[in-house]
């Protein structure tokens, strides 16, 4: 079953600087009910102005907007339902907690604006608490705890509703990597026990894959790719989805006469496949630093840039024609800075050569 349902949305917005800026061009989908599905792109990209559209904090330039069978945005009809009536969770970036009263009154504000009475908000905030781990804490004020602790604040408050959807908005990015690590077990705990639907975003690409069951990778407003977050990673649509999930490296080459060549390097060819369905005579290869072998004989011919021992592999620098690549090996093979090596590549996908989106377009859209 769809617990939110996306058609034609695009949301514009009109700057005095810049004039017209789309910020969501055209987004369609279905996230099912249950599902941890994350929104994930640089800044800029529209991620967090979707997912305020979808909370009603922004309404519509055109399209539709639903929540489970029922609409909450249509633009043609003009129906906007507020955020307030919608029943959504959700937690911000900052933790968005109020200083001046209590943790017991910041989880049971939802609840008092719903007129619960006394009894049921009592019991509602104890069960909230104890899922965040904040029983105890009940009478403390924010400023007398952690940022962890503040931030299960804003999460207490968000799941005391026991909402249809839960709507996160980079909620881990201001705590240390540790307690990031943990809050990502948490959040998916609370999700196996209420079954709640959650709509995340982050431009964390480590925590999209450790929470989502899907994702959508969003780049200048469009959606570049919706699917598993292991077809994204083995199976990504193109040159940008691959740059963004995970470390990659890239390598414009010429192809003449069968064989591949680093571009402005035709003393040397690099030992690969072409893909019969690749027509043109330029193309951006693309690759994993650990899919890539360091080896005495054969291979790309080349000589180490730097090597660097990280603990459970040792990362070493190249180039290829002129272009810096990265190579990660789980074992040490031995190569000095200054030696001769070969370079082989274990797995290569191909892209066509496209025009770059500049950063001055990139940093316009930050502002919006």
């Amino acid at each position: 079953m769809t617990s939110v349902m996306l058609k034609d949305v695009t949301k514009t917005f009109v700057t005095k600087t810049f004039g017209d800026v789309v910020a969501v061009d055209n987004v369609s989908l279905n996230i099912n009910e249950g599902e941890c599905f994350s929104f994930l792109g640089p800044s800029g990209c529209g991620k967090t102005t979707t997912l305020r559209l979808i909370a009603g904090f922004e309404d519509l330039t055109e399209g539709e907007i639903w929540l489970g069978s029922e609409p909450v945005s249509i633009k043609k009809k003009k129906y906007y339902l507020p955020p307030e009536k919608r029943n959504l969770g959700m937690v911000f970036q900052a933790f968005a907690v109020w200083p001046h009263i209590n943790v017991f009154e910041n989880v049971a504000f939802p609840l008092r604006i719903l007129k619960m009475n006394k009894t049921d908000i009592a019991k509602k905030v104890r069960e909230a608490l104890k899922q965040t781990k904040l029983s105890g804490l009940e009478r403390k004020f924010p400023n007398e705890l952690s940022g962890g602790q503040q931030q299960r604040i804003a999460l207490a408050r968000s799941i005391v509703t026991q909402p249809k959807v839960l709507l996160l908005d980079e909620p881990l990015s201001n705590l240390d990597p540790k307690l990031r690590e943990s809050m990502r077990f948490e959040i998916k705990d609370l999700q196996k026990k209420y079954n709640f639907t959650i709509v995340y975003v982050t431009h964390d690409q480590t925590e999209a894959m450790a929470l989502s069951d899907r994702m959508l990778v969003m780049d200048m407003g469009f959606v570049q790719q919706i699917d598993t977050t292991t077809n994204i990673y083995h199976k990504p649509a193109n040159k940008f989805v691959f740059s963004f999930i995970g470390l990659s490296n890239f390598i414009s080459v010429e192809i003449s006469d069968g064989k591949v060549y680093p571009v402005n390097c035709k003393g040397e060819n690099i030992e690969c496949e072409i893909l019969k369905s690749f027509k043109d005579k330029s193309a951006v290869l693309a690759s994993r630093p650990n899919e890539i072998d360091l080896v005495s004989k054969g291979g790309f011919r080349t000589n180490i840039k730097s090597r660097v021992f990280l603990g459970d592999y040792v990362d070493y620098r190249v180039d290829i024609g002129g272009q810096e690549i990265r190579i990660q090996t789980d074992t040490d093979r031995d190569f000095k800075v200054g030696d001769i090596c070969g370079v082989k590549f274990n797995r290569l996908l191909w892209y066509p050569v496209e025009e770059e989106i500049t950063e001055e377009e990139r940093e316009k859209r930050k502002i919006i």
